[in-house]
């Protein structure tokens, strides 16, 4: 397998303050364990670019983007209490679209099987005409808008299995039937979004599955919830890409999250979403950095994922095939998450 990565010294240079979660060393760890003797000469390297205003533009509004790019060369800018700039972060941004870009356009010639877009500022709170919760631009909501317009494709699924609900990717395409939006997250949480009834409207209907969890539940009832709900939704969606929102904040030993997700476990889903892209889109399937913020863990949980997605398991037949068991409290959540959208998806059964 050809696995694409994006990775580029740029992105360090969106400093946060010294308390923020979301600092450079998470890349810093991610990017020396790519340089490990197992990882190293791996991977392909995907160059990421500078997104174009009109292409951040798919998602933001003018205005929006005039004023993150007033922050340039400016000491410090506070967007909002949580999503904070410095004098390089609008060009970081830029290319954190520019490398989910890239990748989507590598993939779809062919030239890569799969990629992971390794950048920051992360992006999925970002809404059309605000940033939030760490982030600045949409990285995969951009992708997913540039994918419909510049290479014609009508279906998208965006699987997002970070900590915190992707409130600004569902609001990007919640009347859109050309991206189905897949969440699980921990809920009621930041950002108080992603609850049962957030389905999706007019023709949207139906294209939003948020799957709100309590908090607690690890690698068992994640496989669970994508196969019981995700893998029959999907295959009759029948994606032509499937982008991937990964957050590492469901790791168990998260600061700012209470989920018990391993990297095995991460792993394990990596390879049910690899089956879904192998399935119904020859395997094209593009990962983006979200959130993530025990330092080992991300580097532990994306390095599982990397070997996934160039065919390099780290899982034994053993572990794939563990027993299909969620706790009840999963269950209750999956027969509820079916019951609503039993009228828009026939092999969800309640």
């Amino acid at each position: 397998m050809k696995t694409g990565i994006v990775k580029d010294a740029r992105y360090l240079e969106h400093i946060t303050p010294d308390y923020h979660p979301e600092n450079h060393h998470r890349l810093e760890v991610i990017y020396g364990m790519l340089n490990e003797g197992n990882m190293a000469g791996r991977f392909v390297e995907v160059v990421p670019r500078f997104a174009t205003k009109e292409e951040i533009e798919l998602i933001h509004t003018s205005d929006y983007v005039s004023r993150v790019a007033a922050t340039a060369d400016k000491p410090h800018t506070m967007l909002d209490p949580d999503t904070h700039t410095s004098p390089k972060s609008y060009d970081a941004a830029k290319l954190a679209v520019g490398g989910v870009l890239e990748s989507i356009d590598r993939v779809i010639a062919s030239e890569i099987d799969n990629s992971f877009a390794l950048v920051r500022p992360p992006g999925h709170h970002a809404e059309s005409n605000k940033g939030m919760g760490f982030c600045l631009f949409n990285n995969v909501a951009i992708g997913a808008r540039y994918a419909i317009e510049r290479h014609s494709l009508e279906r998208i699924l965006v699987v997002d299995w970070d900590l915190h609900h992707g409130n600004g990717t569902q609001n990007a395409f919640y009347d859109d039937p050309r991206v189905l939006y897949f969440s699980t997250h921990q809920f009621p949480y930041y950002p108080g979004t992603g609850g049962f009834d957030e389905i999706g409207r007019g023709k949207g209907g139906g294209f939003t599955v948020n799957v709100p969890l309590s908090g607690g539940q690890g690698d068992s009832d994640y496989i669970q919830i994508f196969k019981r709900i995700l893998k029959p939704i999907s295959l009759q969606f029948k994606p032509q890409l499937v982008l991937v929102s990964a957050g590492f904040d469901t790791y168990f030993r998260d600061p700012l999250g209470s989920m018990n997700v391993t990297p095995k476990g991460f792993a394990r889903l990596t390879r049910l979403l690899l089956e879904i892209a192998d399935r119904n889109c020859q395997g094209r399937i593009v990962f983006a950095l979200e959130g993530g913020y025990n330092l080992e863990g991300l580097k532990e949980s994306v390095k599982a994922v990397l070997k996934e997605l160039r065919g390099d398991s780290t899982l034994t037949e053993e572990e794939m095939d563990v027993e299909n068991v969620s706790s009840p409290s999963v269950d209750s959540v999956i027969d509820r998450v079916a019951g609503v959208h039993k009228g828009f998806w026939r092999f969800i059964t309640v």
